[in-house]
Order: structure tokens, then sequence, then C-alpha cells
């Protein structure tokens, strides 16, 4: 057999089916299991060292040196090998399963995993249970990799990780799932629960068989202890109020403790480390049993701390985890919310003890550990679910429901939103709370906008008609069909390969085709569709009924079904990156009357675009502003991150150079951003820019897009007037100029940059066509002779420009030849913003003219009225 063949039935088997995902649910739930009991194993190790040095060593100098050194190289594991393993992981994975791109993988999980075991060993007041939500995502994100199925399986997978994760962190396994539905997935499936509830059983008992105890509570003390009956409802009412009213106080402070961070202007391991240093003094100077957290939290839970005692810790953890978490370190939230609530509730119970001589401290400090939890994740159930499977103590269930409802609704009228949603607004993105409305790419499948007439070859077609068969057509490629039946596709690449090696022409198309072609039914959802097309980077799929050829899909279908959809979509889902960030800039003297933007970034093109944009600002009278863009991580802020400009102020001096020998007013600028496009954007909309003068490189490889993700953006959205240039490969002559004419308000466009851009040669030779096809007996000449006219105005050219019509099949076959037969230097085409792009999904003639000549190609778009 084949290995295309095996290839296809490899990938056929890898198909999103409920027995694989139950298979991979299971795998999950064991690998998030082992890693919860070897972050528990090794930050309890690296704790237990560090509560030993202070025997050794005193306490004032072992804490502090300790929190130092083991924060300074916990930050630094993941500012050098993985940035998205900062904080607890949680809004990273809620972020991912909301289909934002945020990085998940073996490599995230692995320094996730190391650097919490130091961060949380160090002495930081953080918990492992975050991290291990984080890592068990991470690694299942990981897994699905090998896994080519849809997104939805994908995120249904990362989902289980999660859940699995938080399962084995606490022994929890139904509040794993809980967590799943009322926090990160939000989806009541079958294969979602099913999934969740598998993994999150194996890695709660896989932990628990391995001694992965989440809080390591005696049990038998705690249920002797707890206790409820009715008259004690208002202290659990107003337990729950005040756990409302100081978690919505934690999730400000955590929110004001990053932002001050920040103001640091400091890396991340050294924020770490300083949170390190802190943490090791605060603890230093209280009492010995304030170093070991689970002596601590066992000696509130149980009622043998003194009131005293419990406020100085409530304190003491509320401002150290504020301290530790703002600082990036890996670590969590979960244990210290636990832990403040326990120490609210011990102080409530012995206070209700005190006054009514009744009551059971115990059951009010398992009661906080849900409120306060409650309060601050926003999750009530999860909470109540959490510390009942802790403690299996049915007298807690009343109890705990009281207080976590009541410290829910409290915690989000005083701070309403999710704190996780919050601390990804601090990096930009945004999660809207509306409920998702199905788009195209979920409601609708292959068959409602694949195109059923197909055309395709015959598996016995010689080379040569194949040939000609792709010089007749725009389509890049064919389906091959022997009796109506799929057999193969065939590329211009592939018979680009046969070409190269000088193969007979005699052969058959079957002896070259690609056999067993990936492909797709008629009910496979547009995103399951596009999935496939963005993992093989390849154009459209064949839409086969058994093996009969029934049509075929391509980007353009997808692009044009999801645009029907628009008018009526809401999307839940905004990205709202970071501004932009200045860090150099020159200002001239503002003279102009108008200004030319140039973003510049390759140095050998920068040179000639700057030519063309001074010759144009000459010729109008222009300012130029020259941008250099300097692309960052979305997880680091534009504003902070460091950057080295020496190269970029080094292509920004050839256009002083330039602008010096023109006489020109020139303003320079450096930005740090997110996106290429948006940085352009605003400083079109800051500077009040004219016309911007962009570079392209003559293709592009990004799945979707026409021009690129930045050039189509800044052709849709941008105000002014558009200069696209795709410099030619033949040399940089600017000598002999075509510019095809095809009527509309956009044809003045091209004429009107001419006068500037043909000073770039010497001698210019102007011919202006018209494309007519052979069905048109005389074509229309009123537009050229109307450019002539114009053109003579401006300069006397009127011995350079000739104005002929060429007859072909379509425009860009037509200027292709043309350039091809004549040797033209340049060709300049006018657009409308809809020009260059819906023509996109028509044939697309810019992009067919440009790719397909050797010559350099000016596409011109007019400005959009505001």
């Amino acid at each position: 057999m084949s290995l295309p063949v095996l290839n296809q039935r490899f990938r056929t088997w890898w198909q999103p089916r409920r027995g694989l995902a139950i298979a991979e649910a299971c795998v999950i739930g064991l690998v998030a299991a082992l890693s919860a009991v070897f972050l528990k194993v090794g930050s309890g190790w690296l704790g237990t060292w560090r509560v030993h040095t202070t025997h050794l060593f005193p306490a004032w100098l072992a804490l502090p040196a300790i929190g130092l050194v083991l924060g300074f190289v916990a930050g630094w594991l993941v500012d050098r090998f993985a940035p998205e393993a900062s904080g607890s992981g949680i809004p990273q994975v809620k972020a991912t399963l909301a289909n934002v791109p945020m990085k998940l993988s073996w490599r995230v999980a692995g320094i996730k995993l190391l650097s919490a075991i130091i961060a949380i060993g160090s002495g930081m007041t953080l918990g492992r249970q975050g991290p291990t939500v984080h890592v068990g995502a991470s690694l299942a994100a990981g897994m699905s990799r090998w896994v080519p199925t849809s997104p939805d399986h994908r995120r249904q997978m990362i989902a289980a990780g999660a859940g699995a994760g938080l399962a084995a962190a606490f022994n929890a396994p139904i509040a794993g799932v809980l967590f799943i539905v009322e926090e990160l997935l939000q989806d009541l499936s079958g294969l979602t629960l099913g999934t969740a509830i598998i993994a999150s059983f194996i890695g709660g008992v896989i932990s628990r068989l391995l001694g992965g105890g989440s809080l390591d509570l005696n049990l038998q003390l705690v249920q002797s202890s707890s206790q409820f009956s009715i008259p004690e409802i208002p202290f659990f009412l107003l337990l729950g109020i005040l756990a409302g009213l100081l978690g919505a106080l934690f999730n400000r402070g955590l929110i004001f403790s990053i932002k001050f961070y920040r103001k640091l202007h400091i890396s991340l391991p050294l924020r770490v480390a300083l949170a390190g240093f802190i943490s090791g003094v605060v603890v230093a100077m209280l009492p010995p049993s304030f170093r070991d957290n689970t002596g601590l939290r066992e000696s509130l839970i149980t009622g043998g701390a003194h009131p005293t005692v419990a406020a100085i810790a409530f304190a003491a953890q509320f401002i150290l985890t504020l301290i530790a978490f703002g600082s990036g370190a890996p670590g969590g939230l979960f244990a210290p919310s636990l832990i403040l609530g326990s120490c609210l509730g011990h102080i409530i119970g012995v206070s209700e003890l005190y006054i009514t001589g009744t009551g059971s401290p115990t059951t009010y400090a398992l009661a906080g550990m849900g409120g306060f939890f409650s309060a601050v994740s926003k999750v009530p159930i999860t909470a109540i679910v959490i510390v009942f499977e802790m403690t299996t103590d049915f007298n807690l269930v009343l109890p705990l429901m009281i207080v976590s409802v009541a410290a829910y609704l409290v915690a989000d009228k005083v701070v309403p939103g999710s704190l996780y949603e919050k601390l990804l607004e601090l990096k930009g993105i945004t999660l809207t709370k509306e409920a998702p409305m199905e788009g195209a790419l979920t409601k609708l499948t292959a068959k409602d906008v694949m195109q059923e007439r197909v055309e395709t070859l015959d598996a016995e077609m010689s080379l040569e008609e194949a040939m000609q068969s792709f010089a007749r057509s725009h389509h890049r490629g064919f389906p091959v069909v022997e009796d109506s039946k799929l057999v193969g596709i065939v590329t211009q690449s592939d018979l680009l390969k046969i070409r190269d090696r000088n193969l007979a022409n005699d052969i058959f198309l079957k002896e070259i085709m690609t056999p067993v072609p990936m492909t797709v039914t008629p009910i496979h959802t547009l995103s399951n569709v596009l999935y496939l097309l963005d993992r093989y980077q390849i154009s459209r799929l064949p839409v086969v009924d058994g093996r009969k050829l029934i049509g075929i899909i391509t980007r353009a279908d997808i692009i044009r079904a999801e645009a029907d959809h628009l008018n009526c979509d809401n999307r839940t889902l905004k990205l709202r990156p970071e501004p932009s960030y200045i860090v150099y800039q020159t200002r001239s003297p503002s003279i102009g009357s108008g200004r030319l933007l140039v973003p510049v970034a390759n140095p050998e093109t920068a040179g000639i675009l700057l030519l063309m944009a001074a010759a144009i600002a000459r010729d109008r009278h222009y300012e130029i502003d020259c941008v250099q863009v300097m692309l960052i991580p979305r997880h680091s802020s534009p504003s902070e991150t460091q950057v080295r400009t020496a190269k970029s102020r080094r292509l920004l001096r050839q256009a002083e150079v330039l602008a010096k020998k023109w006489k020109i007013p020139l303003h320079t600028q450096i930005r740090v951003t997110h996106d290429v496009a948006q940085a352009i954007l605003e400083t079109i909309n800051e500077q009040h820019i004219d016309l911007i003068l962009m570079g392209w490189k003559g293709n592009t490889s990004t799945p979707g897009r026409i021009f690129g993700n930045v050039v189509d953006t800044v052709i849709r959205q941008a105000t002014c007037e558009v200069v696209l240039v795709k410099l030619g490969t033949t040399g940089q002559s600017f000598n002999r100029w075509l510019v095809p004419m095809a009527g509309g308000p956009n044809s003045p466009l091209a004429i009107k940059l001419l006068p500037a851009l043909i000073t770039l040669g010497n001698d210019p030779q102007i011919r202006l066509t018209q494309v007519f096809k052979p069905s048109e007996l005389k074509p229309d000449m009123s537009i050229s002779e109307q450019a002539i006219r114009h053109l003579m105005r401006r300069r006397k050219l009127s011995s350079s420009v000739i104005a002929l019509p060429v007859q072909a099949n379509s425009v860009a076959e037509g200027v292709i030849n043309l350039v091809q037969t004549e040797g033209y230097d340049v060709v300049v085409l006018g657009a409308s913003q809809e020009g260059l792009l819906q023509q996109a999904i028509q044939g697309n003639i810019p992009e067919a003219i440009a790719s397909g000549v050797e010559s350099t190609v000016i596409l011109v778009r007019g400005a959009i009225n505001k």
C-alpha cells in the first residue's frame, strides 16, 4: 500500500469521533493527575527545606534570601522559556477556550510546573491549584496537536484537561466538571460533559491513590466538630456578606497590584524576586506557625487557633497574596482564597460562640472557605462542591450554600464581572457576556456553500493537455476523476515540478497527480472545513458522497458565506490589543499641504519606496511620515517592553538623507505594537495622513488573505489614499509604463499618480490600454483619450503617451500578455476598496496581475469618505 494512501487512511481514522474523545480524556486525566502530584510533592519538599533552614540560620536572613533567589529563578524560567506561564494560568485557559490565540503547549506545561514548584516552595502565598488547571489544559492542547480533528473537539479536550487538573489538585472530580461548565467552557453538550467527567474522575482517583490529597484535612476531627442549627443562619449570612465585601476588595487589590508592578518598569524575574523577598521578610517577623501553611490551616479549621492569630493570619495572607500574585509569579489564588475564608469564618465562629454560647468555629471556618472562594472566583456552585468533596460532611451543605451564595451576590454587586476576565482585559483581551449566536462556520455545512459545477480533469489526460487547461483557467488546482469518481487532485505546483525535471509530455495526469486527496463530506460544518484547510495549508477541498465528486469548496466560498452573516452576527469575542507605543521619533516643520506615510521594514526595498514617496510628496507638496513598526508578543505590554532600535534608526536615516536632498519635510517614528496593521492605522489617524505608500512582496502565504494580514486590514480600514507597490524582480527600471483603464470613478487615480512617478525614469514611455473581449466589435477608447489630455495638461508628454486597446478573454490575461510580450517595466492599476478586495472572491484581478508578472506593479486605491 502506498504512503499517500496510508496518510489518507490515518487522517480519516483521526476524524472526530466519540470513541477517540473518550480515549483522549482518559489519557489527559492520567497525565494531569501525575503532574498535580508532582507539583504537590515538589513544592512540599521545597517548602519543608525552606522551613528547615530557619532552624539552621536566623529566619530574618534565611527566609528573605530564599524568597529572593528562588523567586528570581522562577521568574527567569517563565520569562526566558514560556512567558505564557506567568500568573495562575486560568485566564489563559479561559481565553483559549473563547478562541483567543493564546499559546498552550507541552513547553508551557513543563515550565509552568517547574516554575510553580519553585515559586510556591520559596514561601510566596500562592496556590498550586490554578497552575494544575493551566498544566492540565496545556498538556491536553499539546496532545491535541497530534490529533488533527476539529476546533470544537480540541476545545473540549483542553477543557477536559483543565477540569482534570482541578480535580487532581483538590481530589474533587465533581468540582472539576462543574468548574468547566460554570466558568470555562459553559457548555452542557453530551460530548463535553462525557469527556469532562471521565478526565476529572481519572484525575481525582489517580491523584488520591498517589497521595495527592488537596488540603490534608483531619476528616474525622472535622466531621465530629461541624454542626448546624437554624438560629445560626443570621451569623452565616453575616459571614457571607463579609466574605463578599472582602472578596471584592481582594479582587480590586489584585488588579491594583498588577498595575503597580507595571509602573515599576522592571523585568518579570526582578518582580518575582522582589515579591519573594518581601514575603520572606514579612513571614520572618510573624510567629513560627505562619511558616507552615498546612499546619496553620488545620489549626484554623479545627478551632485550635486564637481569634487574634486568625486575624493576623488573614491580614498577612491578604497582603502577601496581593504582593505575590501582582508580580506575575506562577501560582494560583484558590488556596489563598480558602485560607482567607477559613480565617474569616474562624473569627465569626468564635464570636458567635462568645455571644450565644453555641456554635462550631469549625463549621464557620469551612463555610468561610467556600464563601471567600465564591466571592473571588465567582463560581458559587464549584465552591460549594469543592469544600463538600474535601470533607464529605453533609452537615456543611446548608451553611456552605448560605455563605457561598451570599458572598457571590455581594461580591458581584460591589465588583461586577469575573476576575479572570478582568485579568485578560489588562492584556488587551475582552470577553463579552452576551450569549453566542450561531455563525456561518457552525451553522452551515459544506453542501450549503460548495460549488456544484466543478471543473475536473480526466486521469488519462496527457501532461500537455493538462497544461493547456491550466492556461485557460484561473484555477490553481483541479480534481482528477476516472469514471466520475474522484481519484486524485493536481495543482500548478505538480506541473512545475514535472517541468523542472524536464520529463516528457507524453506522460498521463494520473502519474503526477496526488492520489487519495483530502476530502470532506456534504455534512461537514464550515468550521471543520476551514480547520482542514488551515491544517494542511491547502486552498480547496473536494466534496464527495462516497467516492462520487459532488462539489468543491474553497476559502473564498467560506469567506462569502461568513460575510453574508456578518450583519446579523453578534460576536461574543473581541480582541482589543493595547495601543502601539512610540519609542523614538523626530519631527520637521509642518509646511506641507498634506502628509504621506511610508511604513518601512525591509532594508532591500526601503530605498525604492522612499524614492517613490519623495517623488509623490514633491509633486503634491506633501510632508513625509516614515514609520518603523516593531512587533512584540501579545503577552507583553508595548509601553513596558524594552526594545533595541539601532537597526530601525539606521533604516530611518535613509529617509532623512533622501528628504534632505529633495528638501521635503520628514517626520520619523518607531512604534512598538502587538499588531502591525493597528499601529499603521493609529499613525494614519493621529497624523492625519492623506496617502499611504506600502510595499508588498507579491504573494501571501496567509490562509484566507488576499495580500496578507497587514495590507488587507489597511486597505479595508484606512480612510486615506492607499498605494500598494510590488517591486519587480528584473531590475529597478522605470521607463516603460502600462496603465490599464477599466472605467468608473477610480480610473483617474492611476493617471493622477503618473506625473510624479514617471520622474523616476529616463525618457518614460506610457501606454494606456483597455481590454475588450473578442465578442466586442469596437472598443470604446474615450476614457483613455481623456487620460491623455489630462497628462498633456500636466506635462509635455504627448509624444510619449499612446492609447491602444488589447483583445483578451479577461483583464488579467490581457495585461499579463502585454507585459510579457512587450516588456513593460511598471504596471499601474487604479482600484477602489472593493476593487482590491471584493475582486479576490471573483478572480482577484489586481492580485492575479501582480503575481503573474515580474515587473513592478503599483495598485492605487482612492480615499474613503470619513
